[in-house]
Order: structure tokens, then sequence, then C-alpha cells
């Protein structure tokens, strides 16, 4: 009971931690690849900045037929879905291949960069399209089980409070062992650290299984309402319903945005390290403990002013702009010691944006059940997966225009000053833009006020979704 309400609480901590491990693994992988996926082919393997920017667009372009789809396809019953579960299968499906094939990522062919451009090319878009759809097929349908699974708001802090310190050691491993074992200028060694990631990742998907197995009131709620082939909408009909909802599209030009600004911060880690710092790789793991120590410590904080303001929509806007002023003292330090304290106050910020995400989100497709009458959490979380990876197509060319206006050399074991300061724009100058555009437009037009989350969830429960 709160405020003689009672509140629906369905599941246990261990199993909302168990989830969580979902949220872990995403985040490891994640944090490795946008790490390290670019500057291994721009500045390991030589390949022009152009052509490795070219590869990730048309990696982005891959995502926007597969995530909607995948989404759409994930959310219809099939004969496995009554014993199995609508998502639980396809996390299965998706995840195992998934964390096999990061490996492909860092074994190009052995060819001249200038000579064999276009095979090196050609292996990027490979690698990366296959990592990305079989991380589709887990991500969404892990995403798409949050809103299902937990179901009042008190329901879904709680998991989020959970979820998010686990999902943090993800991306403190995610950075912790590509600079454990990688030695700048030894191709060989991002292999051994691809082995260790997919061993590591492989444990992990197994302790996510029990949280991410759908019960059975969940399987059966979703049967009563879906078993009728005249109850799927087309895919491009839900397309057409979901961007008319304004709350959806303004969540979705937010998340675009902060993506793109975590983008360009984890791809631009090894360049500063090196370039910047002039420190070995190892050196990394610095920054990326401070920020996750900020992350970490500060969560608790962002969870339980949620719970005490009732109100998402006011502290997501909290986090966006701490975010945002954390981010600027980044572009003028020069030394490690100095960066890795202001990477800490830095994770503060992203620690309260990142924890609320989920919450917002879900008070998002709660609107459109109520709208229309149709839970396609599928479907939201689909585009919600398209527009992050959009954010990899600014990055690249943020990444691109950078170096080509200030003379990064590709290859090159030092750069000049002048390619420092680029490196320093896209650490730091160009994410902040970014992040403060992001708080105003959710700001601005963003309006699902605790009231009208209220009735959107009384509604759901109304008619049964």
């Amino acid at each position: 009971m709160k405020n003689n309400e009672i509140i629906e609480i369905r599941h246990s901590k261990k199993n909302m931690a168990s989830y969580g491990f979902g949220k872990f693994l995403t985040e490891m992988f994640s944090m490795g690849f946008a790490s390290f996926g670019f500057y291994f082919y721009e500045s390991e393997i030589g390949l022009n900045v152009w052509l490795v920017g070219l590869g990730y667009i048309a990696f982005a372009l891959w995502n926007a037929v597969n995530d909607p789809l995948v989404g759409y396809l994930t959310n219809r019953p099939f004969k496995f879905t009554k014993k199995w579960g609508r998502r639980f299968p396809w996390m299965m499906i998706g995840g195992i291949p998934w964390v096999i094939s990061y490996i492909l990522i860092f074994t190009p062919p052995n060819v001249d960069p200038q000579s064999g451009a276009l095979i090196l090319l050609a292996w990027l878009i490979f690698a990366t399209c296959l990592f990305d759809t079989f991380f589709s097929l887990f991500w969404i349908s892990f995403a798409s089980l949050f809103p299902d699974k937990f179901r009042s708001v008190e329901e879904r802090r709680t998991a989020t409070g959970i979820q998010t310190p686990i999902g943090i050691v993800g991306i403190f491993l995610g950075a912790l062992i590509p600079p454990l074992f990688i030695t700048f200028g030894n191709l060989q060694s991002y292999v051994i650290h691809a082995i260790v990631m997919i061993i590591i990742g492989s444990v992990v998907l197994g302790l996510a299984i029990p949280g991410c197995r759908e019960d059975q009131v969940t399987i059966d709620r979703y049967l009563a309402k879906h078993t009728e082939p005249k109850e799927r909408a087309s895919f491009f009909g839900t397309l057409k319903l979901a961007l008319k909802q304004k709350t959806f599209v303004i969540f979705i030009i937010t998340y675009t945005l902060y993506r793109t600004l975590v983008m360009c911060i984890q791809a631009s880690v090894p360049y500063v390290v090196r370039f910047v710092l002039e420190e070995e790789a190892r050196a990394a793991m610095f920054l990326s403990a401070g920020f996750l120590i900020g992350a970490l410590v500060s969560t608790p904080f962002w969870i339980k002013l949620a719970h005490k303001t009732n109100n998402n929509r006011k502290v997501i806007l909290i986090a966006a702009f701490s975010l945002t002023i954390f981010t600027i003292p980044l572009i003028f330090i020069n030394n490690l010691i100095f960066l890795a304290i202001a990477m800490i106050l830095w994770g503060v910020g992203l620690g309260g944006f990142w924890a609320m995400l989920a919450p917002v989100l879900a008070d998002v497709i709660d609107e459109s059940v109520v709208k229309t009458g149709k839970r396609e959490e599928g479907i939201y979380s689909g585009f919600q997966a398209f527009f992050g990876r959009f954010a990899i197509v600014i990055q690249a060319i943020v990444f691109a225009l950078a170096h080509s206006f200030t003379g990064f050399e590709e290859g090159a074991s030092t750069q000049s000053a002048q390619a420092v300061w680029g490196i320093q724009m896209h650490f730091a100058l160009i994410p902040a833009i970014f992040m403060l555009l992001a708080a105003l437009i959710f700001w601005k037009w963003y309006d699902l006020t605790p009231e009208r989350v209220k009735a959107n969830q009384d509604k759901v429960k109304e008619i049964g979704l």
C-alpha cells in the first residue's frame, strides 16, 4: 500500500537482478564496440577515415530496415509463444550468435589499407551488420519485455534501480577488458580482447535467462488479446501510429541526441589516451573507471529522487542538464588524473539520464496502449534501436569532418597540435552541444506529467492490457 493505493510488485528483486544481466550484456558489448571499432579501422588498420565513416553509415542504414522489422516480427505470436513466451525465444536466437560474432569485427582480411581498401570496407560492413542483426533480435526483445513485465511505476523504478548498477558493471567490463588486453600497434591483441569478451558474455547470457523468461501470467495475458489475425496491424500502419504520437517522437529525438553524445565520447577515448594524453592503452581504464564510479554512486540518488518527486519527466531533465554542464570541462583537460576526476562528475549526469530512460519510455508505451488499444512494445523498441544506432552515423560524420579539417593522419603514431584539437572537439565540445539540444527539446515538448502517467496506467488496467 502507498497513499491508500495498492502498488503492484509481481517480481522478486532476485528476478529483477537476473533481468538486469541482459542490460549488463548489451552495455558490455556496446562499450567495447563503440570505444574501439572506429579507432581500430582508422588508426590501427590505416583505412581512410571517410571509408571508415562510409562503412559506419552503411551499418546504420541497415538498421533502418533491420531494427523496426525485427520489432514487428518479434511482436507477433508464434507456435512457441504459448510455451516459451513472446520475447525469450528471440533473446536466445539472437543472443548466442551475437556474442560470438563480436570477434569478426576485429579480424578483417590481412590486406594493404590502400590497395585493399574496398576489401576492408566490405568486411567492415559485413561484420558490423551481422553483429547488429543478432544484437537487434536480442535487445529489442529484451527492451520490449520491460514495460510488459514490470507494470506499475514503482516496480519499474525498483527494477531500474537494480538493473542500472548491474548494467554499469557491464559498461565497466566493456571499458576495462579492451585496454587491459590491447596494445596500440598490435593487431593480435584486439583478437585476444574479443575472445575474452565472448567468454564473459556467454556466462552473463546464462545468468540473464531466469529474469528474461516470461512467466505464465504474462504469456496468457498476451495470448488472450492477440490470438486473432484481425488484431494484427500492418508494419507501416503501426509505424504511422507511432510517429503520430508526439511524446514518442520527442523521446526518440532526445534519445538520439543523447546516444550521439555517448557514442562520440566513447569512441574518442582511445584517441584521447594515445594522442592527447600520450599514454598507453591501459590509461583508458582510468577514464572509464571515473565515469563508471560517478554513475554507480549516483544511481541510488536518482532513483530515490524519482520516487520522491514521482515525476520521471522532471528527474530526467535534471540529469540531462547536469550531463551537459559536466561535459563542457572535458574540452580543456589534458592531464590523466584531472580528466579521470572530471569523468566522475560526467558519470553522475550519465547515471541519472541512463537510469530514467526505461521508465520514461515505459510511460510513452503506456500512452500508446491507451491510444491504440494494443501493446506494440516490439515496434517501439525497434524504432528506439534504429534511432540509437543512427547516432553512429552522426558520430562517424563528426569524426570524419573533424579529422579531415584538422589534418589527422590515419595509421600514424603521433598527431599534430591541430589534429589533437580536432580530437578534443569530438570528445567534448560537439557532444555538449548535442546534449544541450536534447535537454531543451525534451523540456519544451515532452508533456507526460505524473497526472497523465497515472491516468494512462489506470486505463491500461481497465482495458486489460
